[in-house]
């Protein structure tokens, strides 16, 4: 048996699978259909227990190649029935083996429809998971006692500890064809020879940034979230890459600083955690949402085209437009809620949104910024020759 609690006192029976113990986090529930693995491996959910609404996981089992870093994050997984017998030609463990590998508790049998409707009730909150011996009081001290996001610098514990150069052999970027496609299957298309050259900041990046960066002519060279402006312009890029990542945007003081200092020197993109760095870094705020955006099926709007884009979200604070400077513009909008899913300086090449346009999983609507992005360069670069 296991017991998930809230800090409220909302208290779930199920049944153990994954790594025996307790741990305690932030409670968030993700509405993904599918990219369990790549919800585990993104490093954006450092320090939180994750519920996934679909009610079966783990069907398709583990895929090494499908991995967004290089391990899990997440503190703890809820699911309402996980699969015992994955089916895929490309699977190389079951979910419930690869979370003990890993050391991460999960909990099966649990009304994942009913958690989800109290969360966005009552509002995000601190939780913990477990499968040790342990009554529904104690579990509760357990998470009222517990940080929780709020204040917390997350980036620190999952950003790369020295700089490389993103996949120099042109080997991990380039696309794929499926087993068993038919011979006469069009071959996936090469990459493209690098245009451009950036600076990615690793604030807990996904690798399908990498990819995409590098199939849109990018040659990329990761550095580490606490990288000065100085440094990073004395690798002379074309560009900087801001990523994703965990904790609290306004508790990243040294992000703030670095951003403000490249603003006006260099191109910029953005997004989410560093879409939130660049509101700071505009002299902006962020808040916390009730229970944040986490999914595959965010409808956003481009306010310029009206154009509307299903992305992919994870996410649980935002920009405060009224705390925005008058030079700069929010770009995008939540259909949902109306929060702030876009920024663009009016003066300066520096642009940002706070889904995910690598997707992994979702949909691909918003890969075009990558191609923009480039043209982005490609335009400055012009302007100042």
């Amino acid at each position: 048996m296991a017991l998930l609690v809230l800090e409220d006192g909302k208290t779930f029976h199920g049944e153990e699978f994954g790594a025996t113990g307790t741990k305690v986090g932030e409670i968030c529930f993700n509405t993904s259909m599918t990219g369990y693995q790549e919800v585990l491996t993104d490093p954006s959910y450092f320090g939180q227990i994750v519920a996934m609404t679909y009610p079966l996981i783990g069907n398709y089992g583990i895929i090494p190649a499908d991995e967004e870093s290089s391990r899990p994050w997440v503190s703890g997984f809820v699911v309402e029935e996980v699969s015992e017998r994955p089916s895929n030609w490309r699977s190389e463990e079951s979910l419930a083996g690869y979370l003990t590998r890993h050391g991460i508790v999960g909990i099966q049998g649990i009304d994942t429809r009913a958690l989800t409707k109290h969360l966005r009730d009552k509002g995000a909150m601190k939780a913990c998971v477990t499968s040790e011996r342990m009554t529904p009081e104690q579990a509760r001290a357990r998470a009222v006692e517990a940080a929780g996001v709020v204040g917390m610098d997350f980036v620190r514990e999952v950003t790369t500890k020295e700089a490389y150069d993103w996949d120099p052999d042109d080997k991990l970027s380039i696309a794929w064809l499926p087993k068993g496609a038919p011979a006469d299957a069009p071959a996936p298309p090469g990459l493209p020879p690098i245009e451009h050259r950036v600076v990615a900041y690793d604030f807990g990046l996904k690798i399908n940034q990498l990819r995409l960066l590098r199939q849109h002519g990018f040659g990329v060279k990761v550095v580490p979230a606490t990288t000065t402006a100085e440094e990073v312009l004395a690798l002379k890029p074309d560009g900087v890459f801001l990523s994703n990542g965990p904790g609290d945007p306004a508790a990243l003081d040294y992000a703030h600083k670095a951003v403000h200092g490249l603003l006006g020197k260099i191109p910029i993109f953005g997004i989410c955690l560093g879409h939130q760095i660049l509101g700071h870094a505009f002299g902006g705020k962020t808040f916390k949402l009730k229970f944040g955006h986490r999914g595959g099926n965010q409808p956003v709007k481009d306010l310029a085209t009206g154009k509307v884009e299903i992305t992919s979200q994870n996410h649980g604070f935002a920009v405060d437009p009224e705390s925005l400077p008058s030079n700069v513009q929010v770009s995008h909008i939540n259909l949902n809620d109306g929060t702030c899913e876009g920024l663009r300086h009016k003066e300066l090449p520096v642009f940002s949104v706070q889904y995910h346009p690598e997707a992994a999983p979702g949909p691909h609507d918003a890969e075009p910024l990558f191609e923009r992005f480039r043209k982005v360069i490609a335009e400055t670069k012009k302007a100042g020759a």
